[in-house]
């Protein structure tokens, strides 16, 4: 196995030729994409990965400066597009995960056929008139708590992300992956994902994409949804009756539903003046 496909943990199956590369969100791996994969794998080539210091990578690869912004992980998306002659992907990013999708195609836009961007936010801190869904304030008292407490802040956050209060097996899993997470690697990317200033970028993404926005999402508000529609030029975008900020674990079949329809839609990337 080559050095890039071991840092990430790359793993590959599915029967069919156009490759679908799926990327987890904050504190997570590529198992949450366990109950959307199968909708797929007849059609697609699936692609699963690891961000550095999540799952199973390896953590030894993680470098405070490449990672310090997000556009290290995009480039490590990029690095195993490469490795593996990926042409024409369908980039599905969950989280943080889709800014670092779109982060990779501005950067090579002729990897990307596709991008669908579930629960994505360019910037978490409100400003201005642009509503991101906390304050400053309130951003920094959650990165002073993870800092000083990571599995506290685990087993109190990850409830409130994963939403969905009456299955709570839900939270629950999100907690244990949050805490199998390497603490020290976990901070950082914390401090990236949640100060982490987006926006300028969207209106420079030539991929289509869609953008699924889940109801009562206390990470990615409607605002911050309707934001990145109005400013991703040619984005489809879709309102999931599913709560919460995990839609790939809460509600599967609406989520595959949706991207189903996307990947049936022929009509190309609107130009942009």
């Amino acid at each position: 196995m080559s050095a890039v496909l071991k840092r990430n943990n790359v793993k590959i199956f599915g029967r069919g030729k156009q490759p679908m590369l799926f990327a987890h969100g904050y504190g997570c791996d590529q198992n949450m994409w366990r109950l959307i994969t199968p909708a797929f794998e007849d059609r697609y080539k699936i692609v699963l990965f690891d961000h550095v210091g999540h799952g199973q990578s390896d953590a030894t690869a993680f470098d405070q400066v490449k990672y310090g912004s997000l556009s290290g992980y995009a480039d490590d998306v990029l690095a195993i597009c490469r490795e593996l002659d990926l042409k024409d992907v369908i980039f599905v990013g969950h989280s943080v995960s889709a800014m670092i999708g779109i982060l990779a195609a501005i950067k090579e836009p002729e990897q990307f056929d596709r991008l669908v961007l579930i629960g994505p936010s360019p910037r978490y801190i409100n400003d201005g008139d642009y509503v991101g869904g906390f304050k400053q304030e309130d951003i920094e008292g959650l990165l002073d708590f993870l800092d000083s407490n990571h599995l506290g802040w685990s087993s109190t956050m990850a409830p409130v992300i994963m939403g969905n209060p009456d299955r709570p097996e839900l939270g629950e899993e999100l907690t244990n992956s949050f805490c199998r997470t390497d603490p020290e690697i976990a901070k950082h990317f914390a401090r990236v994902t949640f100060l982490s200033d987006n926006r300028a970028d969207l209106p420079m993404v030539r991929t289509k994409a869609l953008i699924l926005q889940c109801s009562q999402d206390a990470i990615a508000p409607e605002a911050v949804g309707r934001h990145m529609h109005e400013n991703l030029p040619g984005s489809a975008f879709v309102q999931l009756k599913a709560t919460g900020h995990c839609p790939n674990l809460s509600a599967p079949e609406e989520t595959i539903a949706a991207m189903e329809a996307f990947l049936r839609d022929p009509a190309p990337v609107k130009a942009v003046a």
